[in-house]
């Protein structure tokens, strides 16, 4: 996870030298960041295919390998329209390694666990963009944005190398997860089946704020406060410190109370969040890009876990793909609506306003989802008619 997101993330400092060196309007610049969505609406649901056939060890390595051969090519493309081709090399690779991870701790996790695990992991994620912000941008200053792109294709290499020495699929003689042996498992169903898996495609919606500040507070900060290229890593950073501390502390009380009413809870905090990134005064700015990238960030986790629970083993990988889709779809309509409505508007609160909107159909939705998922609770426990 380390190794996919500190160039995922981390890479969004880069962007205003990119953006300059091949001369594109902040439209294309939100494409650019945008296809992360559209590759991950085709690619989440295969990698997790993937992921069952040939288990999640070699499908994630293959993602690891394709995420440095992707910025490779971004490092060297001449043109706007081969960084896009370079960029979506880059996303196949990370999707596919971004569905095995989550099915991999999944599977790993003992069930009562599982909320810990997930946050544990979003921790992770957070400090490698704590890390990639300022690593990228240091490369940047002396071999330019190019070279950054580099040290970021090397750490994939790393990452891979790594994960293929230390990880070894966790299974019994009959193929099931031995911590789970103690627990009722789920049961054994096709994902696509699933009307919940499906119906929990929207909650990607809750991160699109998260998603699409990490790539635009560059360019906000740059216009608004004036700050440099570094001083908007620091920002992004210290946003995701935040995060990793409030991930491990969110899946601990995901595991001690009901889920579903802290994800509701979560929602209700972030929609004045996204408002607050409005506001002029840089410190309340701070406080508010902290907020929205760190919920967002526990929010997608929190939804992994869920999702881990409601089909049986044999489809974990699946549902984790199904499931990504939300955050693909959300992760391409968010960037490419702030970059249209930055370009008609000239300026970024008409983009704040709809991010905000987005929470709050989360919101619903997740009230929805947790009305259905009692009932059906209450279902199973009721004594079966003869």
């Amino acid at each position: 996870m380390m190794a996919i997101q500190m160039s995922s993330l981390g890479f969004s400092p880069l962007l205003p030298a990119i953006q300059k060196d091949f001369g594109i309007s902040y439209s294309q610049i939100g494409l650019f960041t945008g296809l992360y969505g559209l590759v991950a609406m085709a690619i989440s649901v295969p990698a997790g295919l993937l992921a069952k056939r040939v288990g999640e060890k070699l499908a994630l390595m293959a993602g690891l390998l394709g995420v440095a051969f992707g910025l490779l090519l971004l490092s060297q493309a001449s043109s706007y329209k081969l960084a896009l081709g370079a960029r979506v090399v880059w996303l196949i690779g990370y999707r596919v390694a971004f569905v095995c991870v989550m099915t991999s701790i999944a599977l790993v996790a003992p069930p009562e666990f599982r909320s810990r695990a997930m946050g544990i992991l979003g921790a992770m994620a957070s400090l490698a963009s704590v890390i990639g912000a300022p690593f990228g941008t240091v490369i940047a200053e002396p071999y330019g944005w190019r070279g950054g792109i580099i040290g970021f294709a090397a750490m994939a290499l790393v990452g891979a190398g790594v994960f293929w020495l230390v990880y070894k699929p966790v299974a019994g003689k009959d193929g099931q997860n031995p911590f789970h042996g103690h627990t009722p498992s789920a049961p054994s169903k096709s994902a696509f089946r699933s009307p919940i898996v499906w119906s929990m495609v929207l909650l990607g919606l809750i991160n699109m704020g998260g998603f699409s500040a990490t790539f635009f507070v560059p360019s906000a900060v740059k216009t608004t406060f004036h700050l440099s290229a570094m001083q908007s890593a620091y920002l992004i950073s210290t946003s995701y410190i935040v995060a990793i501390f409030v991930n491990v502390l969110f899946g601990y009380l995901c595991d001690k109370f009901d889920r579903w009413d802290m994800m509701i809870g979560l929602a209700v905090v972030l929609v004045p969040a996204c408002f607050a990134m409005m506001t002029p005064n840089l410190l309340v700015f701070r406080v508010a890009t902290a907020l929205v990238i760190s919920l967002g960030l526990c929010a997608t986790n929190q939804i992994f876990a869920l999702a881990g629970e409601v089909v049986g083993r044999s489809e974990t990988g699946p549902v984790m793909g199904v499931v990504g889709l939300g955050g693909g779809l959300f992760g391409y309509v968010g960037p490419q609506v702030l970059g249209l409505l930055r370009d008609r508007t000239g300026g970024f609160t008409a983009g704040w306003y709809f991010v905000a909107i987005g929470v709050v159909l989360s919101l619903i939705e997740i009230v929805f989802l947790r009305r259905y998922a009692r009932s059906r609770a209450a279902l199973e426990l009721s004594p079966v008619r003869n």
